[in-house]
């Protein structure tokens, strides 16, 4: 199949790579030309526009920042909308904005053409590996009938309801992780704070009810080591996620205390000019309100992981 891809960043490159490797010709365009040049050397074709990619093709995929993005290359001068031909349709696996989706889906019915929200989840080393969730919201039988590309980018698709529906999930899925990466900073602050070893606190906790969960296993990335570059994921993107969020909340008139106070400490975060670290740099801040230090060596904490099963 003529696979159209648009947005060749940290996802968007590993992502792309594997519709390749499916077999699928592809032919891909970025704001930066530079960073087509690896998958354009495996065989891909280039093109000078996001238009010139849906008239080449017969599905596009977007992966693209956020919403801002994503509506100028759909709607910009030469963006996907004048390109886009009858029965055409375009997966954009941005975490976007339900309501930004809902809104243009109809011009793509207009030309005949059909929008699904498709966001991931799996970070940049889920994109490269196909590890990848990857959810889906619009029209089902443009999903099954187009179920075998999405099956080449990742291991765990699922339909998840109309237009908007999956970028919903996306966010519920992003912020819930942004608001225990944000109670986790507090509780274990005051544990060391109160005298006890961060190794020996985090070995303890993760073998307890809520720890048998693997809850606590992700302060092992950064937040013991206290390492947050280079970025998994950076924090000007995730507090792109938990700010859509929010603002889901805002139109629906749900109360979200927790994540209103999780937002404010990434944008305390950024701030501090951490926009490019990793996202759970804004962890530092409880450090320092509670003046406690930490660093663990990432050889003792492997030991733990091997213990428990995880590494």
């Amino acid at each position: 199949m003529r696979v159209g891809f648009i947005g060749l960043g940290l996802m968007g490159s590993g992502i792309s790579a594997n519709l390749k490797k499916a077999g699928h010709q592809m032919v891909v365009h970025d704001a930066r030309r530079e960073a087509a040049e690896k998958i354009c050397a495996a065989g891909a074709e280039w093109a000078g526009s996001p238009k010139e990619v849906a008239a080449a093709t017969e599905v596009v995929f977007t992966s693209l920042p956020g919403p801002p993005q994503f509506e100028a290359v759909v709607k910009g001068e030469n963006g996907l909308l004048a390109g886009m031909q009858r029965g055409q349709p375009l997966f954009d696996f941005s975490t976007n904005s339900p309501t930004v989706v809902r809104a243009i889906a109809p011009l793509f019915a207009e030309r005949g053409a059909v929008l699904l929200d498709s966001p991931v989840s799996g970070g940049p080393g889920g994109a490269a590996s196909g590890k990848m969730a990857i959810w889906v919201g619009g029209d089902e039988e443009v999903f099954k009938r187009y179920r075998h590309v999405l099956d080449a980018a990742g291991d765990q698709v699922a339909y998840i309801g109309p237009i908007g529906a999956a970028s919903v999930a996306k966010l519920v899925h992003n912020l819930s992780g942004y608001m225990i990466q944000t109670a986790l900073a507090e509780a274990f602050t005051m544990g060391v704070k109160a005298g006890v070893d961060p190794l020996t606190l985090w070995k303890a906790v993760r073998n307890g009810v809520t720890g048998r969960r693997r809850t606590f296993d992700g302060l092992a990335d950064n937040f013991l080591l206290d390492v947050y570059d280079p970025p998994r994921f950076a924090l000007k993107l995730a507090h792109k996620d938990v700010s859509l969020a929010t603002q889901v909340g805002k139109e629906m008139g749900v109360p979200m205390r927790l994540a209103n106070l999780t937002l404010e400490e990434m944008t305390e975060a950024l701030a501090r000019g951490w926009a490019g670290r990793d996202s759970r740099s804004s962890m530092i801040l409880q450090k320092e309100r509670a003046g406690v230090e930490m660093k663990v060596d990432k050889d003792d904490i492997a030991a733990v992981l091997r213990e428990g099963g995880n590494a």
